[in-house]
């Protein structure tokens, strides 16, 4: 096969593609639909939560994908899928292209979330270490060093102190439990506040898939600079790459997410390679 991809005589629009912008696009909708009218958000439920959360759910390992925090997340991740993808499905065809999706937005994830947790343990070992000594020193040590990113968590974390400091004079053992119970709240809200959305780590392993089956075949950024896709691939995972390690606050990207995307394609591509079943 040529490395240069030439569409003409393939489909355009190959049905998985399609239904993937299709169903991308009613999500949406429906995200903002029942927003609007319910106060529902959609979000939370379908949005992949950390495994260790009460919000967690296996299905989210599937509906994240199709979830998207606004529109021009939308928009650019379902034109790279139709610009990147409808080449590969047409090589593959659409049950292999659908497998290859569905694993590398689950490798996405899975990468995604073992890293988190690395940020996430400091944080859980002071609860529990607050917890097997809820002293009001430890306490006041645990409030003054940690966050409360949410309204809803620093509302607990105000209510609290207001009770704590009643029954600490009248109540000792009233307040040691209101404490452990303000920290395994503090915990299980903390453990919720992670929540992915996007087909950005599919997304990810698709590019890499063009990047090897037509490495010279030539992308134009912004429509004018030329370049080969296996530097586009190698450079746009370079950044990704810098992006996650500069760990940013403010950064909501899950720059991980789009490496273990492209990490887990590279594995399933040499997988099918060795066992001699790939089309290329």
């Amino acid at each position: 096969m040529s490395n240069y991809y030439q569409p003409r005589g393939f489909s355009y629009l190959p049905p998985v593609v399609k239904n993937l912008i299709i169903i991308n696009a009613i999500f949406f909708l429906a995200t903002i639909s029942l927003n609007y009218t319910q106060g529902i958000d959609l979000t939370q439920y379908l949005g992949l939560h950390y495994f260790a959360s009460d919000a967690f759910r296996p299905y989210q390992l599937v509906t994240y994908m199709f979830m998207h925090g606004n529109f021009s997340h939308l928009f650019f991740n379902m034109f790279a899928i139709w610009m990147f993808g409808n080449a590969i499905e047409n090589v593959w065809g659409g049950k292999r292209f659908l497998i290859y999706y569905i694993l590398t937005g689950f490798g996405a994830a899975m990468l995604h979330y073992a890293l988190v947790y690395f940020d996430l343990k400091p944080v859980l070992d002071a609860v529990q270490a607050c917890i097997n000594s809820p002293t009001e020193a430890n306490l006041q040590a645990f409030i003054a060093t940690n966050s409360f990113p949410t309204p809803q968590m620093q509302e607990t974390v105000n209510s609290f102190i207001h009770e704590y400091n009643d029954l600490s004079i009248n109540n000792p053992k009233g307040a040691e439990a209101s404490a452990i119970e303000f920290l395994l709240q503090y915990r299980n809200d903390y453990l919720c506040i992670p929540n992915i959305v996007g087909a950005s780590g599919a997304l990810f392993g698709i590019l890499l898939a063009f990047g090897m089956m037509f490495p010279d075949s030539l992308i134009y950024l912004y429509f004018f600079i030329p370049i080969k896709a296996k530097y586009f691939v190698a450079i746009y995972g370079l950044i990704e790459l810098f992006a996650g390690f500069q760990n940013d606050p403010t950064d909501n990207v899950a720059h991980f997410a789009h490496l273990g995307g492209m990490i887990f394609g590279f594995l399933l591509i040499r997988y099918w390679k060795k066992k001699g079943n790939y089309p290329f």
